[in-house]
């Protein structure tokens, strides 16, 4: 009986944040109705009970109002707040961090060979050589990847870049630390990944943007092929 309650606070949470975020992001307009309590479970996939007691966080905290037979409402928020990405629960979402990635990082590396300042390019050098050193003991540091590419997306002189970077961060965390643990089912995996960053950067210190934007696209394209369809 106890796990079943905690079970169900947990779901509950969940929704709660979610539901709470889209409002906060102005995702639902004031005074708009929420979906029912059957669309939400269906939504979220949890019980209905599990959707109440959201709800009902919700309109505790000023989130929502209920007109008796007519539903839950969004109630007016001081503050808006961008909209940010929720947890990622499954690998469609790893799938689908992927796919965002391949649209953004490849012009981030084609702009950083354009704008890139020595101070930037230390920053790539030094997650490189993080990198490096992993590698040579077999191992894989998804904080020095990361850090390589954020520091890409900063050499772009593009804030926008760096704050999806910076929103990401878990996301692309969690996909790092399962393409690091993939590259060592492989031949000369990390030695291969290690290659693809080196490329990246020369390119970017030679200010060759095509070059730059390709290799950073193909870079990204062939760790989403080993992670999903590792090859020996």
């Amino acid at each position: 009986m106890t796990n079943s309650i905690v079970g169900r606070r947990s779901l509950s949470d969940t929704v709660f944040e979610r539901i709470q975020r889209s409002i906060k992001s102005g995702a639902y307009a004031v005074d708009e109705r929420l979906p029912t309590e059957h669309a939400l479970a269906t939504e979220f996939q949890v019980s209905r009970p599990v959707i109440r007691d959201a709800l009902q966080r919700l309109r505790e905290q000023g989130f929502i109002y209920s007109r008796r037979g007519a539903g839950s409402f969004v109630l007016e928020q001081g503050v808006r707040e961008p909209l940010g990405f929720g947890q990622m629960e499954n690998l469609a979402d790893l799938q689908h961090c992927y796919d965002f990635r391949l649209t953004i990082e490849p012009e981030a590396a084609a702009m950083a060979a354009k704008r890139h300042s020595p101070d930037a390019l230390e920053k790539m050098k030094q997650a490189l050589s993080l990198l490096r050193d992993a590698t040579k003991r077999q191992a894989h540091r998804a904080d020095a990847d990361f850090m390589f590419h954020l520091s890409i997306a900063q050499a772009s002189v593009n804030p926008y870049f760096v704050t999806a970077m910076q929103a990401l961060e878990e996301h692309i965390a969690v996909g790092m630390r399962l393409h690091g643990l993939s590259l060592r089912s492989t031949a000369d995996g990390l030695k291969r990944v290690l290659a693809e960053h080196t490329a990246i950067l020369d390119a970017i210190k030679s200010s060759n943007a095509d070059l730059a934007r390709d290799l950073m696209h193909r870079h990204l394209q062939e760790s989403r092929d080993r992670l999903f369809s590792p090859r020996g």
